[in-house]
């Protein structure tokens, strides 16, 4: 992700944190005879996989994410349906955060709902950040108490490993919690994170003049800025014939920059990509997800050519078949290829955007606590993966195109959470410098 890989590498570990990273021998020579335990496996060691985008407490409405919709309104309906039902959210998120590990995901932007299952990260030691979602506010009641209510719910988030507040999106908030809930962010040092184009009539589309019985209204119409006419929310510009996107939306509002990313980007213009790139704002694709609800595919060849930051989501199971992002990674893929990328860093842009590029989606790629690459001082965050080929870039094919399932081992700050059977070989006594090896690395 920041340096070339290398072949029969390792990774010694301390207290968490990388000590070293490099050929085994060298490694092994760096140590300089400190006692040390030695891990190995057969495959590809990367840094743990960043899944940008998930719902973990929606783990247990797997049955919604196994059916195919028409669009978001038809899955939307089939969702409310299994929410309302009774859930133990604590508990489903517990389970989804197990998945996650399992599949070498070691920090995750969890998207909470509901307060039960706000500690699904603290509590299974993952990184990331919480994110509280806000939603369905309008303006007089979001004057009235509700930003005292998102104020109040935002003290029972804990801020191990992160915490951050996601406005639903620009549709679901009325103008005066957009305008407001940034500002409660970056008062606090936090992180913002929401959807955004992943409905169809987010896009932007042609603006409808006349309209009828507003003739002569200032400010309404084709050719005029929405937000002279002082629109009180998204849909209400569009009820008004404007047909400015969502992207441009919530942009003139503050709501985009370096300390927000976006999940889905599906419906986007070159206009609104390029409002990301300008803000920093980097995008969380989401493609299993918006294939099972219908959608279309994510502009991915148009983010690539363009040098937008991209990282990758699950979404939720209750919209996607597993909580494994290299699925994703391989849909990302073939839809890159169909859509007419032809440049050969394909392989290596999406494996970047799995680990580093969800990093810096939440703020983590860099600091003392960053993940997402293999350095020195960096937390001991790995994923290594069972893979055959004995060529660089075919074993970066082989896990790009085919990765899905493959995790062997999963370590979350130098402890090693799921394995596949290792050998673990004391040389010559234990000591808390384990080298842990791979025949590809970083």
């Amino acid at each position: 992700m920041t340096a070339p890989p290398i072949a029969d590498g390792a990774v010694a570990v301390r207290d968490g944190r990388i000590l070293h990273v490099g050929e085994r021998s060298w490694v092994v020579d760096q140590l300089d005879g400190t006692p040390f335990t030695e891990r190995r496996w057969r495959g590809a060691l990367l840094p743990g996989l960043v899944n940008a985008h998930t719902h973990l407490q929606y783990t247990g409405m797997a049955s919604v994410g196994r059916r195919q919709y028409d669009g978001f309104e038809d899955w939307a309906s089939a969702f409310n349906d299994v929410y309302a039902e009774p859930h133990d959210w604590r508990a489903e998120a517990a389970v989804g955060a197990e998945q996650s590990v399992a599949a070498g995901v070691t920090s995750i932007a969890d998207v909470v709902t509901d307060l039960e299952a706000v500690t699904a990260l603290e509590g299974a030691g993952l990184g990331g950040i919480a994110y509280w979602e806000v939603m369905d506010w309008e303006n007089a009641a979001w004057q009235e108490h509700g930003r005292d209510q998102v104020l109040a719910e935002l003290e029972h988030v804990p801020t191990t490993p992160g915490a951050g507040l996601s406005p639903h999106a620009p549709y679901s908030l009325d103008v005066a919690p957009l305008l407001e809930l940034p500002d409660i962010v970056r008062q606090r040092g936090l992180r913002l994170h929401l959807h955004l184009g992943e409905a169809a009539f987010e896009g932007e589309r042609n603006a409808i003049e006349p309209i009828p019985g507003l003739d002569g209204v200032v400010g309404v119409g084709h050719g005029s800025d929405w937000h002279l006419a002082n629109v009180p929310s998204f849909r209400a510009m569009r009820a008004l014939g404007f047909g400015a996107s969502a992207t441009s939306f919530v942009d003139r509002l503050g709501v985009l920059g370096p300390d927000c990313h976006i999940a889905h980007g599906v419906y986007m213009t070159a206009a609104d990509r390029a409002l990301l790139r300008a803000r920093g704002t980097a995008v969380a694709l989401c493609p299993r997800s918006n294939a099972v609800i219908g959608l279309d595919p994510p502009p991915v060849a148009d983010y690539l050519r363009e040098g937008s930051p991209i990282a990758i989501g699950t979404d939720s199971l209750s919209s996607s078949p597993s909580l494994d992002p290299m699925a994703d990674v391989t849909a990302l893929h073939a839809i890159a290829r169909a859509q007419g990328y032809s440049g050969r860093d394909l392989h290596e842009r999406l494996l970047a955007a799995v680990t580093l590029g969800g990093a810096h989606a939440m703020g983590l790629a860099v600091g003392p606590d960053r993940v997402g690459h293999l350095a020195v001082g960096a937390r001991a965050d790995l994923a290594v993966f069972d893979v055959d080929a004995r060529t660089v870039p075919d074993a970066l094919a082989e896990l790009v195109e085919d990765g899905a399932g493959r995790a062997a081992a999963t370590v979350i700050r130098g402890v090693v959470r799921t394995a596949d059977a290792a050998p673990s070989i004391p040389t010559p006594a234990s000591s808390p410098a384990p080298a842990v090896t791979s025949k590809e690395s970083r």
